[in-house]
């Protein structure tokens, strides 16, 4: 069995007493029992079941998965960070496809893809459907296949997270967790797992609406400085289509009727203009982003050689 004396398996939790007693424990199996447990203030004993089967347990101060992420990083002893929910989704016994590549310094971010192996049941067909969504619009911004970018079952090191500027609350925590290694060029693998549907008397706490909502949103406001030609630019085009079409309108009335929309006319003019100025400052703010990118690998470079 291999050591994992460097590793610290960090467990957000809300409301799963039914089954973090066998995470944890499942975990210890795999020869983890650095486990800790930050807990989101569950009134049916999740934090006293954590305890008993040898888990370190902390209550987060704030609400929400992302806040309880960045508030236990603070408590992390490790260099190396296995991070999952504590619903009984994810198997203990594959920690091992996650924590490979980043013992072996293949990787210093590791995701695991739950499309690779997910059991009937265990997503229903619209969040299939959503996260299928999500993952194309990261591939389309960001030019990075990461295959499941919402996925819960990741491996890290410290010193890579420390380097991710990380404010999500809720469910975005991965979202933006992708993003910023994608930002940064963090060295990031993908690995087969197995996703299981929750146990009985587990409930979610997943909003698939509001949550999903949240996730876009997420995807969306930090291509401002990630893709800045994408985010001005998707603007900027719909900005353009509805002058174009306004435009139409004005001209075929014109022609065919012999009726003039002064109004309409004006306001067609503005959107072309605004839509033509947002794609230009995408494209420039695009060249700006990459000059600094070429900037910031220059100094990784010299500071290597030093």
């Amino acid at each position: 069995m291999p050591d994992y004396e460097d590793v610290c398996v960090l467990i957000p939790t809300l409301d799963e007493a039914a089954t973090i007693g066998d995470v944890v424990d499942g975990l210890e199996a795999e020869g983890l029992e650095n486990v800790l447990v930050v807990d989101g203030h569950s009134t049916d004993g999740t934090q006293d079941v954590a305890a008993d089967h040898g888990a370190r347990v902390i209550e987060q101060s704030g609400e929400g998965k992302g806040q309880a992420v960045r508030e236990a990083l603070e408590y992390v002893d490790a260099p190396f960070v296995l991070m999952l929910d504590g619903d009984g989704t994810y198997r203990p016994d594959e920690a091992h496809r996650l924590l490979e590549p980043l013992l072996d310094g293949q990787a210093e971010h590791v995701i695991g893809d739950r499309f690779a192996n997910m059991e009937p049941g265990a997503m229903t067909r619209f969040n299939k459907i959503g996260n299928r969504l999500f993952n194309g619009i990261f591939r389309r911004i960001h030019g990075e296949d990461f295959a499941d970018i919402l996925s819960g079952y990741r491996a890290f090191t410290l010193e890579s997270v420390e380097k991710l500027y990380l404010g999500a609350e809720g469910f975005g925590i991965e979202t933006e967790m992708a993003v910023e290694c994608a930002k940064h060029d963090v060295p990031t693998a993908v690995v087969p797992i197995t996703y299981g549907a929750r146990p009985e008397g587990s409930d979610t706490n997943l909003r698939p609406i509001a949550d999903g909502g949240r996730i876009l949103y997420t995807l969306y406001s930090l291509a401002k400085t990630s893709n800045p030609l994408f985010y001005y630019g998707s603007v900027g085009a719909v900005s353009l289509f509805v002058g174009l079409l306004l435009g139409a309108y004005v001209g075929y009335e014109w022609f065919v009727s012999g009726v003039s929309h002064e109004v309409i006319a004006v306001l067609a003019t503005l959107a072309l203009l605004f839509g033509g100025m947002l794609v230009l400052f995408g494209f420039l703010s695009d060249l700006m982003v990459t000059l600094h990118r070429e900037q910031l690998r220059r100094i990784d470079r010299l500071d290597e050689k030093r």
